[in-house]
């Protein structure tokens, strides 16, 4: 029974959503204010019958109910109650009900949030998300229903991918879809300002925080997702071009852009045409993602299904509203009232320049993703973009815009000294030149480029740390004046000094990659295989039964010259109901470096190993992690924690170009 509710519920709050797309608009266009105030309160209707929905696929699975066609797809009785749990979204049609919950919550958000939106930018808002909410509510309902029914009911279940029974799973998808879906806020934030034809520091100031949230959750997402490829699937890699993980990266880069455009746009009442278009092409970029692994385009683990109605529904909702906001905003935009003047050097200017360099980066991924896919479309000729198409167009983007990120961050407001911040960056300048000669000493060869790598992290981290020690140092005298200017100084520093820090620590651990080494052999208990600085001896292989599987774990013992490290065990399995293997890889964390093993199949009496030094690997997604917490920092900031200051009572109109 509670199928059929979940069911019913889910087809109520389409009901619901297109009355939050259609009366708020009409309220607005109408100046009724009662018609207007619909808007939060069918937002936060549309949640709760969401969230009923999908607690209700959630009990389905929990409680095995295998007259669900959804459950019996992707469930088992055996399954560990977690993975039971995670498998609602292990799927196309869950996944996709997730991504509306998520897209119901964020509004509901705006709705309840106690910032004194402007009663026009609320209600736009809220008819823009809706709208979005009701094309994914209606895709749910047409070509995706999680909620069909069997008869007669089987008695089992055919089990979820076995690759995907892990705690990744739950951590993962709704990481990356906060990040997805809450760019959608952001490109609704960008439609109700075009259509109310007002574009200003208010604006900005409402908008940046929900595209910190965004991007701080799609950049713990991605992290996720990268470390929980590199230990499951027994590859040895963390990252490789392929089209699932550039579409998460391409909103990524793009948000990005976004957040250092808002900041221009706050502080300096400047960008504005460019930062609304961002915030367009952000969430535009998120569908893309979302047609380019839903489609059934590719096929991957992502790829749960390749339904072409499935395919041309999506691609219905991407035409509509990416075209439908292009064509809104090529209409609106030029007669929005430009910002201020900035000279060319200064903060603003790099702030420019940095936006450029990202936009250039992620065209660059964009069309090493959509090249081939298009191509094959109209020829039918298949061709493989990969990491060295990637390697060279990415890296040389990117690499100076590294550069100057410490440079950029001293520089004034309007008007700026080049030469003044190159001197007061100086010494973090010399201490990367340092630190890349002594990497060339200690490692004696190795590849070239890999040194620089290396003192590009340690100048962004430095550059950070210099910048806020200046401002701390600066007109303080003794240890209780600076300490009470470090906690004076607003929290969106702190948090721009930790996330440009955390690139560093990833551009060190990606460059440390270079140094990384493989080992290949077949080994019999007793023998060893050395790869790099470590050595592994396997000890034993074992049977052991798992409750929806069997495995062989295979026991090493580690060392690195005279250091013994702890025991590794890396399994190969079998999963009952599939009858599918999967790869369990050994690790073992040894400071900020790994040793890993992965298990190959029996050969002549033995089994094959694959054994990986990873030096500083670590660094990788700590320096995700450190990055979130700076946008995450920077949220609690004292602005964003007062209300949005409310414009003047005045009529809206658009007002012409200067």
């Amino acid at each position: 029974m509670i199928v059929e509710i979940g069911h019913f519920a889910l087809a109520l709050a389409l009901g619901v959503a297109v009355v939050q797309a259609l009366v708020p608009l009409w309220g607005v266009s109408r100046r009724d204010a009662a018609l207007a105030a619909v808007g939060p309160t069918a937002a936060v209707t549309c949640f709760l019958l969401v969230a009923f929905s999908f607690l209700a696929l959630v009990v389905s699975y929990v409680r095995s109910d295998f007259s669900v066609e959804n459950v019996v797809a992707n469930s088992h009785s055996a399954q560990p109650l977690i993975y039971k749990v995670t498998s609602t979204w292990g799927n196309h049609e869950g996944s996709m009900l997730l991504w509306v919950l998520i897209l119901t919550l964020f509004g509901a958000l705006v709705a309840v949030s106690r910032r004194s939106l402007p009663t026009r930018l609320r209600a736009g808002t809220l008819a823009a998300q809706g709208f979005v909410t009701v094309a994914f509510l209606a895709f749910v309902l047409l070509t995706s229903n999680p909620f069909r029914r069997l008869d007669p009911a089987p008695g089992e279940g055919q089990d979820l991918n076995p690759i995907l029974q892990d705690l990744g799973l739950a951590i993962h998808p709704p990481l990356l879809y906060v990040g997805y879906v809450g760019f959608s806020i952001t490109y609704a934030f960008a439609v109700a300002a075009l259509i109310d034809g007002r574009i200003d520091a208010v604006w900005a100031r409402a908008v940046r925080p929900w595209t910190l949230l965004a991007w701080v959750f799609l950049t713990l997402g991605i992290a996720m997702g990268s470390y929980w490829a590199y230990y499951e699937l027994g590859w040895g890699g963390w990252w490789f071009w392929d089209p699932v993980e550039n579409a998460s990266l391409m909103p990524w880069l793009a948000g990005t852009a976004l957040i250092h455009s808002t900041v221009v746009m706050e502080k300096r009442d400047a960008l504005k045409v460019w930062t609304i278009l961002l915030a367009i092409l952000t969430f535009s970029l998120s569908l893309l993602g979302t047609f380019i692994v839903r489609s059934g385009v590719l096929t991957s683990v992502h790829s749960f299904a390749s339904d072409p109605g499935r395919g041309l529904f999506i691609l219905a909702i991407l035409v509509f509203f990416v075209g439908g906001s292009l064509a809104l905003f090529a209409w609106r935009a030029p007669l929005l009232r430009q910002g201020g003047l900035f000279a060319p050097i200064s903060r603003e200017g790099a702030l420019v320049v940095n936006n450029l360099f990202i936009a250039t980066a992620c065209a660059t991924v964009f069309i090493g993703t959509l090249y081939p896919l298009v191509l094959e479309m109209l020829t039918g000729d298949k061709i493989s973009v990969g990491p060295p198409f990637f390697n060279a167009t990415f890296v040389p983007v990117v690499v100076p815009l590294l550069l100057l990120l410490p440079i950029g961050q001293t520089l004034a407001w309007k008007r700026g000294d080049l030469l003044g911040a190159a001197q007061r960056m100086s010494a973090a300048l010399v201490l990367a030149i340092v630190s890349g000669l002594a990497v060339v000493a200690i490692m004696r060869g190795g590849p070239v480029l890999a040194p620089l790598g290396i003192g590009l992290g340690v100048f962004l981290i430095a550059g950070s740390a210099w910048d806020i020690g200046e401002r701390v140092v600066r007109r303080a005298s003794g240890a209780s004046a600076m300490l009470s200017r470090a906690v004076g100084l607003p929290r969106s520093a702190w948090g721009t000094a930790f996330a440009h820090a955390g690139v560093g620590l990833s551009v060190i651990g990606i460059a440390a990659a270079a140094w990384s080494a493989e080992g290949i052999g077949v080994l019999k208990p007793g023998e060893s295989l050395t790869s790099g600085r470590y050595t592994v001896v396997l000890e034993s292989v074992t049977p052991r039964k798992g409750p929806n599987f069997t495995e062989d774990v295979a026991r090493f013992r580690v060392s690195a010259g005279d250091r013994q490290l702890k025991p590794v065990e890396a399994m190969k399995r079998i999963y009952t109901a599939r009858a599918m293997p999967t790869t369990e890889a050994g690790i073992r964390t040894d400071g900020l470096s790994q040793v890993y093993v992965s298990l190959g199949e029996p050969q002549g009496g033995g089994i094959a190993v694959r054994v990986y030094d990873k030096p500083l690997i670590l660094l990788i997604w700590i320096g995700a992690v450190v990055m979130a917490f700076g946008g995450a920092l920077s949220l609690t900031d004292r602005r964003f924690r007062l209300a949005v200051p409310r414009r003047a009572a005045t009529r809206a109109v658009v007002q012409p170009a200067e």
